[in-house]
């Protein structure tokens, strides 16, 4: 793939431009002074997911992969061998983050670990003068997302989170200006949905982690616990010390477009039902829950079941519907379609295209560090902005209880059972 020009500034054209005297941050200058276009980076976390950045990363000739980071061994191999497969260079190799972010010649890195592990790396990537691509969800927790968007903003990095269907699909965008446009009437509800999996994960004991596993660095911050393989590689989100369960995982990717279409800020209460009825495993998280959020005129519902939406199985396992007064519209990541009184309409007037198109969730974070654009489409502060919403659904949840949300100090109103699940105590010796 070949570079974008789209808002392409070198990173010595940015601080000619911009000189030293006009008060640039340190930070910017130590990573944002490569004399060269090329962008140097850093991967911390090449899982199944970490694989697939790592590859989006290389289609990019402008990138160079020249540090990895992983606690497991068979992965460092493994991304090793796609580097130097792709673009015949080895990387350093690292089992601890703290190491990769030692280096000077890295401009960026991509954190691309279990949930539990985004704030620190990012935090601590930022304080070291690092631009940052954060996978999603954001944040293990709304406390976490907050020290994440208060990194960002203090050393001035440019961020990224990972919902990359916001940029690398145009259907929400189309979705969006038809619903800015006022088409739909005033939207009075929306209610999206994930599909779950009913297939159960087994009861494996715990056991001795494989060879090549630091298990201690992956639990991090996370409580002591004996290995047991569905708290670990692509089962450990089914585990409150470690994320959200599914529910989380897919949040920011459809109610993206609901949080963008509509300028949605926080929800003023939350109320959420449901647990575990199809599995009978050793996870934890439920296969079921129906979230409703209500914010100023709108309410909002998000449903989690084995099922797609009633009225709406064709268009999948995941989806948002945008009731208005006038119209309704139902989509999913790649095709949207509007009904009015109940009849879909093939030819229903839309508005002329006004978002512009992306030049792609990663290239837009490439081009931002060579500007120096601060204000990408998905930054720590709007990742934290729709995030949090989720959280709070699963927190009304885990408490059973109706939230009532002051979104000014980001605490739950006059709810301590509740306000401790916002954050946790970091195990030793790790903190923010």
């Amino acid at each position: 793939m070949t570079t974008s020009q789209v808002g392409k500034v070198s990173r010595r054209s940015f601080i000619k431009t911009a000189g030293i005297s006009a008060g640039l941050a340190p930070t910017i200058l130590r990573a944002g002074a490569a004399p060269s276009d090329r962008i140097r980076m850093g991967m911390i976390g090449v899982g199944g997911m970490g694989m697939d950045r790592l590859r989006g990363f290389l289609a990019h000739d402008d990138v160079e992969i020249v540090a990895i980071c992983d606690v497991d061994q068979a992965h460092i191999d493994r991304a090793v061998a796609e580097v130097n497969q792709k673009r015949g260079t080895k990387s350093q190799t690292f089992k601890d983050f703290r190491k990769l972010l030692e280096l000077n010649e890295i401009d960026a890195v991509a954190v691309v670990t279990p949930d539990h592990w985004h704030a620190i790396p990012l935090v601590q990537a930022c304080r070291a003068g690092k631009d940052v691509f954060v996978e999603k969800p954001l944040s293990y927790s709304i406390e976490e997302g907050r020290a994440m968007v208060e990194a960002a903003a203090e050393h001035q990095r440019v961020t990224q989170m990972g919902n990359h269907i916001h940029n690398d699909l145009p259907n929400y965008r189309r979705v969006v200006e038809i619903v800015k446009s006022g088409k739909l009437g005033r939207i009075t509800r929306v209610n999206c949905w994930k599909t779950s999996s009913t297939r159960g994960r087994g009861n494996p004991p715990n056991q001795s982690p494989p060879a090549g596993l630091d298990w201690d660095m992956w639990l991090g911050p996370a409580p002591a616990h004996a290995y047991n393989p569905l708290r670990c590689h692509g089962t450990f989100r089914h585990f409150w010390d470690y994320s959200g369960g599914t529910f989380i995982d897919f949040w920011c990717h459809i109610t993206d477009v609901a949080f963008w279409a509509l300028d949605l800020t926080a929800p003023k209460s939350v109320s959420t039902t449901g647990g575990r009825f199809f599995l009978d495993d050793a996870t934890e998280t439920p296969d079921t829950l129906e979230a409703t959020l209500e914010f100023p005129n709108l309410n909002f519902v998000f449903t989690f079941h084995p099922d797609p939406l009633p009225g709406f199985d064709h268009m999948g396992g995941i989806g948002c519907v945008f009731q208005g007064t006038e119209a309704t519209l139902v989509t999913n990541y790649e095709k949207h379609e509007i009904y009015v009184k109940g009849a879909k309409v093939e030819d229903f007037e839309r508005p002329d295209p006004f978002i512009p198109d992306s030049p792609g969730h990663l290239r837009e974070f490439l081009d931002a560090i060579k500007s120096r654009n601060l204000e990408t489409t998905c930054r720590v502060a709007y990742g934290h902005n729709v995030t949090k919403s989720g959280h709070l659904a699963n927190i009304a949840f885990r408490t059973g209880d109706r939230i009532y949300w002051d979104d000014t100090t980001e605490r739950i109103i006059e709810n301590e059972n509740a306000n401790r699940l916002l954050g946790r105590v970091f195990r030793k010796p790790w903190s923010l």
